[in-house]
């Protein structure tokens, strides 16, 4: 079995890269947008550079691929989605027998979040597209909420727009490891949804670092306009402050409110627990 996966030199693909490598009993081909210094990925991994807006070098790199594992572009939400588009295509164009996406549990065009939209459209053409699929639907990464926390272990203060919302924060390894499954496996047609192993709110997120970090952390739900405000001043990029503030719109939903035991079964492995995960930081 010969398998690709886009997005390798990224924290998520890279990690897909090596678990797919350590089997032994698969071809991995590393899909990266630019060249890597030589010793990038295990020796027994080729590379294919091929950027997603470019389709002729994305049909290259796909030619003889069995199984695509196709981790979400990053940026605005347009050039997101024609990124996808350019790689579902390609997928059909060569006869890949099964593309496992990478998606998240708020995969909805309904959703206020952005990259909610992207995601939900992005099941649609595979689905349409006839090329067999199996979607990860990822809840959001404990390692991308972190930043946030760590700032207010030094302020004391959690300062976000979540209202009550509630997450269920999910260890990047345990998504790598889910995608990794279904890539080895035959298409299922349907989504898994990939969680951590229980939902809080924000101030019940805080209330374990402090715990773990034995520092006072509190969480202040503050109006979007006030966050909005907050971080531009701070210099962030206009539109990462769009994608953050819509992201927030939809924790304030309860889109990702959801536990679930899909990634358990198939990894045949439990999640990482946040408490475990922040302990690393003491």
């Amino acid at each position: 079995m010969r398998i690709a996966v886009t997005g390798a030199a990224g924290g998520l693909g890279g990690r897909v890269v090596g678990l797919l490598a350590e089997r032994g009993d698969v071809d991995v081909v590393a899909m990266t947008r630019r060249s890597l210094p030589v010793g990038a990925f295990p020796a027994r991994v080729s590379v294919a550079v091929a950027d997603y807006a470019d389709p002729p070098a994305l049909r290259a790199a796909l030619k003889g691929v069995d199984t695509l594992v196709l981790v979400s572009s990053d940026g605005p939400d347009a050039r997101m989605l024609m990124h996808h588009r350019n790689q579902v295509a390609a997928a059909k164009a060569e006869g890949v027998g099964h593309v496992a996406a990478l998606s998240s549990v708020d995969a909805d065009t309904a959703s206020p979040f952005c990259y909610a939209v992207v995601n939900g459209l992005t099941e649609e053409l595979l689905l349409a597209s006839g090329v067999p699929c199996s979607f990860a639907r990822a809840s959001l990464y404990m390692e991308f909420f972190r930043g946030w926390l760590v700032t207010a272990r030094t302020t004391g203060l959690l300062r976000l727009p979540a209202g009550d919302g509630r997450v269920s924060l999910v260890a990047r390894d345990d998504v790598a490891r889910a995608l990794a499954a279904l890539a080895v496996g035959e298409p299922t047609g349907r989504h898994h949804d990939v969680t951590g192993p229980e939902s809080a709110d924000l101030a019940g997120i805080a209330a374990v670092a402090a715990e773990v970090w034995e520092t006072p952390v509190a969480y202040v739900d503050v109006p979007d306009r006030t966050y909005c405000a907050e971080t531009a001043a701070d210099g962030l990029d206009p539109w990462w402050l769009y994608a953050f503030s819509s992201l927030f719109a939809s924790v304030r939903e309860q889109r990702w409110d959801l536990v679930s035991d899909d990634g358990a079964r198939l990894t045949g492995r439990s999640p990482l627990a946040l408490r475990a995960f922040l302990s690393a930081d003491r």
